[in-house]
């Protein structure tokens, strides 16, 4: 295995953003010329990047046979767009890169847990939008350098309606209301409940949430998972009837023990395999 680090500096990043990849490496024994790559951005309510839903996730998704990275996003004071801004540009690098690191270049799927899930899924909703283009400061036309082409969507944010989680929102728009307001031609809250921008652009998606999560209420899922099906867009969800929030793995090493959601490993292996790597075979 191959792992290097990438700073993120873009506009109003801060010092830390990094994106650290673990990229499998080529060998005459195993004839696997290329590979998807799961994109993982921890939760923390815009606040924090969590440990235990940063590389305890990629070293699993590494032992399935996949590549994996790892981004540490700009969280508060950082606001709207700079963390999406850093994960579009991580897309752009890994899709830039993927000869050379034999990664498929259309199998580079993003797995967010949380407030994570929520930047996931801003990637899967507003990839094509002019103002990240702008953001980025590249042509409009370059949209397709940083699509997601798949969503892993763990007890994700979505909603800053009823059942938000509102210090996620807090922290991702600050003081900044009126501008983000501005993007979007919409009030920001509004525009930032990804329920109410998926479209049939929106690449496909798992998503898992527990029904006991009073964190980041189910809820928040089952909006998404609505607005998918009505897109027209392939989704599959799992809800567990027990499990607190932020459950990653869901074993002693994520620290949060709840063996009922530790199948969520497996459902989205067979989903990857499924979705794209058997489609290719």
């Amino acid at each position: 295995m191959k792992s290097e680090t990438y700073p993120m500096q873009l506009a109003g990043s801060q010092p830390y953003a990094k994106l650290t990849t673990y990229i499998q490496e080529e060998s005459t024994e195993i004839l696997i010329s290329q590979r998807p790559l799961v994109l993982v951005c921890p939760g923390g309510a815009y606040a924090f990047t969590s440990d235990r839903e940063a590389d305890p996730l990629a070293l699993q998704f590494l032992a399935m046979g996949y590549h994996a990275a790892v981004l540490r996003y700009s969280v508060a004071p950082a606001t709207f767009p700079t963390s999406l801004c850093e994960l579009a540009y991580s897309i752009r690098l890994i899709r830039e890169h993927a000869t050379e690191w034999h990664v498929n270049p259309d199998q580079i799927i993003v797995l967010g847990c949380s407030a994570g899930g929520h930047l996931a899924a801003s990637m899967g909703v507003f990839w094509n939008r002019d103002f990240l283009a702008k953001a980025l400061n590249m042509e409009t036309e370059d949209h397709r350098q940083w699509k997601p082409d798949g969503m892993i969507l763990c007890y994700p944010v979505i909603t800053a309606g009823e059942f938000a989680h509102r210090g996620s929102f807090d922290n991702l728009i600050g003081d900044r209301e009126a501008e983000i307001s501005q993007i979007f031609g919409a009030p920001a809250l509004e525009a930032l409940s990804l329920e109410n921008q998926v479209s049939s652009d929106t690449p496909p998606a798992f998503l898992w949430h527990t029904s006991t999560d009073d964190g980041v209420p189910m809820e928040n899922s089952l909006l998404f998972v609505n607005a998918m099906r009505r897109a027209g867009v392939n989704t599959e969800l799992h809800i567990y009837p027990v499990g607190c929030h932020g459950l990653s793995l869901a074993n002693r090493l994520t620290n949060n023990v709840q063996k009922e959601c530790q199948s969520w490993v497996f459902l989205v292996h067979t989903w990857i395999e499924s979705q794209y790597v058997e489609k290719t075979e």
